[in-house]
C-alpha cells in the first residue's frame, strides 16, 4: 500500500507547529491515515514520480558536490534521510543507474561518520521490494476486546491513582547525561580531543580573519591585496604554490572543480590558519589545477593532522619568497583570478577560495 502524499503537509505541521500557518493548517486539524490500494497502475505511477524527483536532484548535483555550498548542510541531511528507504528497498541497480550524480551524492553522505553513527551501515538495494499482502496482514496489531468495567471501578481507582501520583512526585529521577545524548552526539563525544597543532607557534601580528573580511567585502586589487602585504607576518606565516600532479587524468571541468571543493571540505578545521585561491585553467579534457596557499608557520601544515593529508600528496608544493617579485605577482594574479599566468600557459576557467 502507498501512503498518500497529501499527508506530507500535516506531518510537517505536527513536527514543526510554526509551519502550520503557511500550510493553511491549524492545531485542531486531525491527521487521518489515508491509504491507496496497491495496483499495477498506482505502482507504475509511483515509479514515474520517483524518477521525476531523482531527475531534478541529479541535474542539480551535476555541478555540485553537495546540495548547498561545499560542505554537508541540513539540506543534505534532510534529503538523504528522506531517500534512505528508497535506496534501501526500491532503487535497484537498473532503476538508479541513470542518476549517477544523485547516487554519488547519496553514497558520500551515508559514508560520513556522523551519518554512520545514526544510520549504521547502509546497504543499497539489490532487488526491488514487492508488496506482500499476507506479510502486511500479519504485521498489523490484533484488536483487543475491551475488558468489562466493574461496579465502583472509578471510585475504587481514584484513591489508588492519588497514591501513585504522590509516590511519583517523591521519586527523584536522576537523568545521566549519556541517556540524553542521541547516537550522533555520543559518537562525537567519544572522539578523543585533539591538540591544536599550531599551539606551539608564537603569536602572530597578522590577523588572518581581518584579511579574509577585506578580501570578501572590499575591492581586492585596491584594498585587500595592499592590506595583505601591509600586515603579512613573514615569520608567522608562509606562502606556497601548488600544482596538481595528474592533469592527464582530468576530464570534465565541473568534476575537477568538485575535486578542489572536496579537498576544501576535508580541510575544514584548517580554515582558522589558512587561506587559499586554487584555480582551474583550460577547457574540458585539457586543463590543469594550481593555486596559492597562505599557511600558518614555515612548514606545510597538512602533515600536522591525519585528516589533512588525504589530498595534499596529489599536488607538488613549492615555498615562495614573500620578498620576491615572482611571489608578489603570483599572489596578485591568484587573488584576482586575472593575469597572464605564464607558468600555466592556459586561461583561467574557474576557481575556488578557501577562507
Amino acid at each position: 500500500m502507498q501512503f498518500n502524499k497529501q499527508l506530507v503537509p500535516y506531518h510537517w505541521a505536527r513536527q514543526c507547529p510554526s509551519m502550520a500557518p503557511s500550510l493553511n493548517l491549524t492545531g485542531e486539524d486531525e491527521v487521518k491515515a489515508i491509504f491507496i490500494p496497491v495496483t499495477s497502475e498506482a505502482t507504475e505511477q509511483a515509479k514515474e514520480d520517483v524518477k521525476r524527483v531523482l531527475t531534478v536532484l541529479n541535474q542539480h548535483l551535476n555541478t555540485r558536490t553537495f546540495l548547498v555550498g561545499e560542505r554537508i548542510s541540513l539540506a543534505d541531511i534532510t534529503v538523504a534521510c528522506s531517500l534512505l528507504w528508497l535506496y534501501k528497498q526500491v532503487l535497484d541497480p537498473s532503476f538508479r543507474q541513470p542518476f549517477t550524480n544523485a547516487n554519488r551524492w547519496f553514497v558520500t553522505c551515508i559514508n560520513q561518520p556522523q551519518f554512520k553513527a545514526v544510520l549504521g551501515e547502509v546497504k543499497l538495494c539489490e532487488k526491488m521490494a514487492q508488496f506482500d499482502a499476507k506479510k502486511f496482514a500479519e504485521m498489523q496489531p490484533k484488536k483487543e476486546t475491551p475488558a468489562k468495567k466493574e461496579k465502583g471501578g472509578k471510585e475504587a481507582a481514584k484513591p489508588q491513582e492519588k497514591k501513585e501520583k504522590k509516590e511519583k512526585k517523591e521519586e527523584k529521577k536522576p537523568a545521566p547525561e549519556e541517556d540524553d545524548m542521541d547516537a550522533a552526539d555520543a559518537a562525537l563525544a567519544s572522539e578523543p580531543k585533539t591538540k591544536d597543532p599550531f599551539a606551539a607557534l608564537p603569536k602572530s601580528t597578522f590577523v588572518l580573519d581581518n584579511f579574509k573580511r577585506s578580501y570578501s567585502n572590499d575591492d581586492i586589487e585596491k584594498v585587500a591585496i595592499p592590506h595583505f602585504w601591509e600586515h603579512f607576518d613573514r615569520e608567522g606565516y608562509s606562502i606556497w604554490y601548488c600544482e596538481y600532479k595528474y592533469p592527464q587524468e582530468l576530464t570534465q571541468t565541473f568534476m575537477s572543480c568538485n575535486l578542489i571543493g572536496g579537498m576544501y571540505q576535508r580541510l575544514d578545521k584548517l580554515r582558522k590558519n589558512a587561506f587559499a585561491s586554487v584555480l582551474l585553467f583550460g577547457t574540458p579534457n585539457n586543463h590543469a589545477i594550481s593555486g596559492i596557499w597562505i599557511l600558518r608557520g614555515q612548514e606545510l601544515a597538512f602533515p600536522l593532522s591525519a585528516d589533512w593529508t588525504i589530498d595534499y600528496e596529489s599536488y607538488t608544493w613549492r615555498k615562495l619568497d614573500p620578498n620576491s617579485d615572482e611571489c608578489k605577482l603570483m599572489v596578485k594574479e591568484y587573488f584576482l583570478w586575472e593575469g597572464e599566468f605564464k607558468h600555466m600557459g592556459m586561461a583561467v576557467n574557474q576557481g575556488k577560495i578557501f577562507k
